[in-house]
């Protein structure tokens, strides 16, 4: 196929994912986190591009795949990126996905997606939003060009409001910077279908940036990362210990809110499912 993707072809033993699609409607992602890991495949990777003949494409694709498996938008890209608000992609995938009643999920760190309720409501669908803290300041300094955490807050509720089945993303929790929110943040958005979490993975473009923007916190985490921890691949994973105790705060705090629970490329516990898929029926 050419843009529809099997997720994770590698089948990696840390991926808890079910059978399912990627598709990305651009290459490339303009909210340009520090964090990012797509910088580490993708050249020019903040730069967000338009696909050669895409929809005209994706009607191929989707003759051709497996209408049981849920498709993912987007793992290496965010579909709603600033120039979608012109150009339309996304808007023109999910309605095509809709009408041909493929099974699909966003995950987003843009407050447009609220822009698609009309089709998500049409859909067998469920939305991701990725809030990493409700602190703007520090929210800008992870996530220069995404909607701020109020926008994003406020997306949440809206879809909510409109019955769309939500998951919150907290991904990644990073220790010295978010780790002590994870709960209030569930508390504050005890109304999500579905909670998913992830520590940071650093790999080596994405550590100098983060050593770039927060140096102090940075060197108090070398050692954890690069010494005690392990390399998974490209990327560096804190301590198992760590990673557990931090991703235990957010499995709890969901289970005390009656909300389930999942861990992404963690080898911890998930609910239903890791990524929220469970919800689409």
């Amino acid at each position: 196929m050419y843009y529809i993707k099997e997720f994770d072809p590698w089948h990696s033993s840390l991926c808890t994912c079910p059978p399912k699609y990627s598709l990305n409607p651009y290459t490339g992602c303009d909210h340009c986190c520090i964090y990012c890991y797509i910088t580490s495949y993708i050249p020019n990777a903040f730069q967000v591009r338009t696909k050669k003949d895409f929809l005209k494409k994706l009607q191929e694709d989707v003759k051709n795949m497996d209408k049981n498996k849920m498709v993912s938008l987007s793992n290496s890209s965010d579909p709603y990126p600033r120039v979608e608000k012109k150009l339309g992609v996304t808007r023109k995938t999910l309605d095509f996905l809709a009408r041909n009643q493929i099974k699909y999920q966003i995950i987003t760190k843009s407050d447009l997606v609220t822009r698609d309720i009309d089709i998500f409501k049409e859909s067998r669908c469920c939305v991701a939003v990725t809030i990493t803290t409700l602190n703007k300041e520090v929210a800008e300094k992870l996530e220069p060009n995404a909607s701020s955490p109020t926008e994003r807050v406020k997306a949440l509720k809206k879809l909510h409001q409109n019955n769309i089945l939500i998951t919150l993303r907290i991904d990644p929790i990073i220790p010295f910077i978010n780790d002590t929110e994870t709960e209030s943040l569930i508390n504050k958005l005890s109304f999500v279908d579905h909670v998913t979490a992830s520590t940071f993975k650093p790999r080596r473009d994405s550590w100098k940036r983060f050593s770039k923007v927060f140096p102090d916190i940075a060197e108090k985490l070398r050692e954890h990362y690069f010494i005690k921890g392990e390399k998974r691949g490209n990327s560096w994973y804190l301590p198992k210990n760590m990673r557990f105790k931090l991703l235990s705060k957010v499995k709890q705090a969901a289970e005390n809110e009656g909300i389930s629970f999942g861990s992404c490329r963690e080898n911890f516990y998930s609910s239903h499912s890791c990524d929220g898929s469970h919800l689409i029926s």
